[in-house]
């Protein structure tokens, strides 16, 4: 589920077009120190780029500086974005449900930002045993990707879980999606297992 491809499709842009999204108004909720902030900034949103943590949005605006990326950072959750009336046309809410304490809450403030037509693409961790041994133990205990206590089992959301809040908020799931890690290519691909990781796109109508 290309992210880039999809957008594209939903709102008639040429994929081709290096500057596909010009005219678009993104939101990167959880956006970290900014790693798909900026490539979204290259194809010409406009992206706000939030996170909760200021140490991640400091390293991020730093980042975006040294590259001559105009992206608009701030410290701040989407609970208070929506409070305050933003709107966007896209929602990256990439790797961050599994990590806020209440998924229908966050879920239901991140989709009411999105504009009618818009679209809203959420990423996480399934709740599963597969999940359990695959995303938390491998990766965090035997390759060490991520520091251990990354991810709590408890708090991973299932696909049902995460689409319940979506529907109820006026969104319409229109693909879904497993991603599978290959650790001989070392790449990320598409795949129709949802059992570890997988992604969803919901759309305003």
């Amino acid at each position: 589920m290309p992210t880039s491809e999809k957008v594209c499709e939903r709102f008639g842009r040429d994929p081709r077009d290096s500057r596909s999204f010009e005219g678009l108004r993104l939101l990167d909720i959880g956006c970290g120190g900014g790693l798909l902030s900026e490539p979204m900034a290259r194809l010409g949103a406009e992206v706000v780029g939030a996170d909760v943590s200021e140490t991640n949005v400091e390293v991020a605006k730093l980042h975006a500086a040294q590259s001559g990326l105009d992206i608009d950072y701030r410290a701040v959750s989407a609970e208070a974005l929506q409070e305050a009336g933003e709107t966007f046309d896209i929602v990256l809410n990439m790797e961050v449900v599994e990590h806020v304490a209440d998924v229908d809450l966050f879920m239901s403030k991140c989709a009411a930002m999105v504009r009618p037509g818009g679209l809203m693409f959420v990423a996480t961790i399934n709740r599963t045993m597969k999940a359990k041994a695959l995303a938390i133990f491998m990766a965090e205990n035997v390759l060490r990707w991520l520091p251990r206590g990354t991810h709590q089992y408890e708090k991973l959301v299932t696909p049902a879980e995460l689409e319940k809040p979506l529907a109820a908020a006026g969104m319409t799931v229109i693909a879904r999606t497993g991603v599978f890690y290959n650790p001989l290519t070392d790449q990320w691909t598409r795949s129709r297992d949802m059992d570890v990781n997988y992604m969803i796109l919901a759309a305003r109508d």
